[in-house]
């Protein structure tokens, strides 16, 4: 036992140590940013109002939108986060797009967040640098166009700027001594979220990353849309957030002398790293929405030989100021957000989230007919779904209560619904540093709820297609419909999956795992990486071969794991 306690002091102090040496290099770095991703500043409103369609399910988040932004809130967390900006020894500010929620249409939001930026620096002294996101302006007649964008920040990057490019809002400009800012337009000016990736923009970036390397200089490229995959699948579930052809241009980055890209537009705190096939590695760090749940922005701090950074939440903002600018705000709710802002963020995000898909699963929202041959199919599938997940997951009456006549035994935990746990699961994917392992509570309740779902949507879908008519029969001599009834009774005595279902658990289950569990080694809030000096191009070729090979074995263990874990059956 005492060697044991002798061995965690000896560990204790060597860590003790460890974290003075990198506090020491911070202190020493050549750079230091701050960097925040989609302000989507809204003018506020003069008071509170529910959203127009439908209600969001909450007593104390009844305003919460679709999008999940804190709109009202927007310009005091801002002026929050510029504060904390203010009170650090930060030698630079970075905003990489969607400076304004409705840019395109509303310019005073975009002269409101200009000036915000102004009195920052008139009383800092620290430059800040921003790019356009696709919230910011467009081609369309009668909307903020790219020379407006161009003229409303000239301060911030463009009067700074070593060159400008004149078809777009790129830039480069000298951040210190060593590094230089390539500040990269990624935005198609006539689509909504669309990547607007052209060679034209390739070669800029090209050509600036080799003038910077002449002048000594690292480059950091700043663009909105996210280089890598920070989410399972990316590419195609959630295509108009990363750049097209992206591995392409990862490779082409990294071998151009690229090591950092800071990026947005995807709203998650989320590092990924690339190895090209020269042994360069490229890491993207996606910074968080600063007016989201987690109310987060980054800090890097930079040296030839490593690159630190770490996260940083905005603490709290001027309730008063806010109460005074916007009437409605209840005596709890601000309270709340006095006692703890981002466990407020977080609560209106998870209504936001949960009113956004109640929305999108909506006959009228899918685009689903009432003359459509299937509108009463789906119109059962999508109402019985939208029961299970607002039914009360213990207790009478309750989810867990269902799933046993499936045998489905759904653990005890403090969720209160399905849509609770679900909500949860996207508010970890927006701060980063997903956690929960497969054999954790909470992926084991959502599998089996996703398992349960199946079953039960199921019956009823062969309720309303394959048995109507035997039960519109067995109902006309007084008997109840007998497809959940089969389905149960077959669930007892052959086990809780069809073939049908189980061939859907495969598809879905290693995507949720992934969903809600970091793999890909790179810490996603805090950490150190290599610095822009250090190469190691001969040894990462090795690492990449053999990571592969890792990733592969890893899936198949996690593939077997989740089904034995969401696939036990109790008797």
């Amino acid at each position: 036992m005492k060697k044991c306690i002798s061995v965690i002091l000896t560990l204790a102090i060597l860590a003790g140590m460890c974290a003075v040496a990198v506090s020491a290099k911070t202190q020493d770095a050549d750079l230091r940013i701050a960097v925040a991703s989609d302000l989507h500043y809204n003018l506020p409103r003069e008071e509170l109002a529910a959203p127009e369609i439908g209600t969001v399910n909450s007593d104390l988040y009844w305003y919460a939108n679709r999008r999940a932004d804190m709109e009202d809130e927007s310009g005091f967390i801002i002026d929050a986060f510029l504060k904390q900006c203010a009170e650090n020894d930060y030698d630079y500010v970075l905003i990489s797009g969607d400076l304004a929620d409705h840019g395109k249409r509303i310019p005073q939001e975009h002269t409101d967040v200009a000036a915000k930026f102004a009195k920052f620096e008139a009383e800092t002294g620290k430059q800040v640098f921003v790019i356009n996101g696709n919230h910011d302006f467009s081609s369309y007649e009668g909307e903020t166009n790219m020379e407006d964008f161009k003229k409303i920040y000239a301060d911030f990057g463009y009067d700074q700027a070593l060159y400008i490019d004149p078809d777009s809002c790129s830039y480069t400009a000298n951040l210190g001594d060593k590094y230089r800012l390539i500040a990269l337009d990624s935005c198609d000016y006539s689509k909504s979220t669309e990547d607007g990736m052209t060679l034209e923009k390739l070669n800029f970036v090209k050509r600036e990353a080799a003038n910077a390397k002449k002048d000594g200089r690292y480059p950091i490229v700043m663009m909105h849309h996210n280089l890598l995959d920070h989410m399972p699948m990316q590419r195609i579930i959630s295509r108009n957030f990363i750049v097209r052809f992206h591995y392409t241009t990862a490779e082409l980055f990294a071998n151009w002398g690229i090591r950092v890209v800071l990026t947005g537009h995807e709203h998650c705190s989320d590092t990924a790293v690339y190895t090209s096939k020269l042994g360069n590695k490229i890491y993207d760090f996606a910074t968080t929405a600063l007016t989201m749940y987690p109310l987060a922005f980054r800090e890097l701090s930079f040296t030839d030989e490593q690159i630190t950074y770490t996260d940083v939440t905005v603490q709290k903002i001027d309730t008063d100021a806010l109460q005074a600018a916007v009437k409605g705000y209840s005596e709890e709710q601000i309270a709340r957000m006095n006692e703890d802002l981002n466990a407020y963020a977080k609560g209106f995000l998870k209504a936001g989230v949960e009113y956004r898909l109640w929305l999108s699963m909506t006959m009228e929202k899918m685009g689903i007919q009432e003359s459509d041959f299937f509108y009463d199919a789906a119109n059962t599938f999508f109402g019985r779904l939208n029961e299970l997940l607002t039914m009360p997951l213990y207790g009478e009456n309750s989810v867990q209560e269902l799933a046993r006549e499936y045998n489905i035994d759904i653990p005890d935990s403090d969720y209160k619904t399905a849509w609770d746990i679900a909500t949860e699961f996207v508010a970890m994917h927006y701060a980063g540093e997903e956690h929960y392992g497969p054999d954790s509570t909470e992926m084991t309740v959502f599998m089996r709820v996703v398992n349960l779902i199946l079953h039960e949507d199921l019956s009823h879908f062969s309720d309303e297609i394959l048995l109507k008519g035997a039960n519109k029969i067995l109902a006309n001599t007084g008997l109840t419909p007998i497809s959940s009834s089969l389905n149960k009774l077959g669930c007892r005595m052959f086990g809780s999956v069809s073939a049908g279902e189980f061939f859907l658990l495969v598809l879905v289950a290693p995507f949720l795992y992934e969903f809600a569990v970091d793999t890909d080694g790179v810490n996603d809030n805090r950490g150190t990486i290599e610095g822009s000096g250090v190469s190691g191009s001969a040894k990462n070729v090795t690492a990449r071969i053999g990571s592969v090979f890792a990733d592969i074995w890893t899936y198949i263990q996690n593939f077997f794991f989740i089904l034995s874990r969401v696939l036990r059956i109790s008797y």
